[in-house]
């Protein structure tokens, strides 16, 4: 699961997408093409953008719904949690300072 998250936060075009469904969740395939193609002058294909949609959410950071002839895409954080919470402990020494 791990290789998956981080194969598909290594992409530049994956984490615009997941920046694009940060503000405004549940958009259609188009309605991610339009903004990137219009706010980040991105001209990548709609099979592309599909392909690229197919791997975040085999990561499990974008989950899918179907409402009639429309698929929602949702951006879904609990795998970033997931990976934060992997190595993250909570400070008991008391001090603000990292101690290697």
């Amino acid at each position: 699961m791990a290789d998956d998250l981080f194969k598909a936060l290594a992409d530049p075009t994956r984490r615009t997408i997941l920046d694009e469904l940060t503000e405004k969740s549940g958009q259609t395939l188009f309605e991610i093409c339009a903004r990137l193609s219009m706010k980040h002058q991105l001209g990548i294909s709609r099979q592309a953008v599909s392909q690229h949609l197919a791997v975040l959410e085999a990561a499990g950071l974008v989950e899918t719904r179907r409402e009639g002839r429309y698929k929602f895409h949702d951006l879904n954080t609990a795998p970033l949690r997931q990976i934060a919470e992997r190595w993250l402990v909570p400070d008991t020494s008391g001090s603000k300072e990292n101690t290697a």
